[in-house]
């Protein structure tokens, strides 16, 4: 049986408590997120494209701090988008995988923790380098988890690769392509490309843990499943999030970056 899709599934954004999880992502990654593409130049006059947006965080961001002329803020689902309506924003309800999807041209375009989810990364870098104008620049953010392989076993490290393991069987999530997203980003036809990664504190309490403990009770049964973790190691794991006690490293976000020429050639 083929994999389902990020939203179906699992992380469904008609589940309760759904945009609660998400908005703990945002609260951990949204200042890394908007600090970049300031850094990059986004600004005023930008015309920008949001894949993925989720509940919207980063494309009010893009209005409000960066002061941006417009965020086009895609999605399959658009009930977040929607609610909170922001001068500028417009909410577009389409599968960026579509061949039909076409909204344009942008100065950025901007995806994080979107390729993760979905097939053939390589493919969706060089579409997404497609809807760029000229001199516009491209922005890619996905997981990388740099220790729990290696790491010794513990109930965190243990819960974290069967939630891998458990999304990849489900609804296709891969990480391990992400360290070579620059590369796929120069092979698009992109230049001045470059890369860093951001990786959050692991604190008891903190929006990074309170994250992770629900991101495993949503994806219980999909870890479950991979025989590598019963529902008590997953409690267990939980427990060790909460814990002063425990010192640990949590998956981190990759961010790439590249521009496409301002001329033809």
């Amino acid at each position: 049986m083929s994999p389902g899709r990020y939203g179906e599934q699992l992380f469904r954004p008609q589940d309760e408590g759904e945009s609660e999880r998400t908005d703990l992502g945002a609260l951990v990654y949204d200042a890394t997120t908007i600090a970049r593409l300031r850094q990059l130049g986004v600004g005023p006059g930008w015309h920008c494209l949001d894949v993925g947006a989720g509940t919207g965080t980063v494309a009010r961001l893009l209005l409000r701090e960066a002061g941006v002329t417009e965020v086009v803020a895609v999605d399959r689902d658009i009930r977040f988008l929607s609610c909170e309506p922001v001068a500028g924003l417009t909410a577009l309800e389409a599968d960026v995988t579509s061949d039909r999807f076409e909204p344009g041209l942008f100065d950025l375009v901007h995806a994080r923790f979107v390729l993760m989810h979905l097939p053939s990364p390589a493919v969706m870098v060089e579409r997404l380098a497609g809807l760029l104008a000229p001199g516009g620049v491209l922005v890619l953010s996905d997981a990388v988890d740099l220790t729990t392989d290696d790491a010794p076993d513990t109930p965190y490290t243990l819960a974290m690769r069967a939630m891998w393991q458990g999304l990849r069987q489900t609804i296709g999530t891969d990480v391990s392509w992400v360290p070579r997203c620059p590369q796929l980003i120069l092979a698009a036809g992109l230049e001045s490309v470059a890369a860093e990664i951001h990786v959050p504190p692991l604190v008891a309490g903190s929006p990074i843990s309170r994250f992770w403990a629900r991101t495993w009770d949503r994806a219980r049964a999909a870890m479950v499943a991979t025989s590598m973790v019963d529902d008590a190691a997953i409690d267990e794991a939980e427990r060790w999030l909460d814990s002063p006690a425990y010192a640990g490293l949590s998956p981190g976000m990759l961010t790439a970056w590249g521009w496409k020429p301002a001329q033809p050639r």
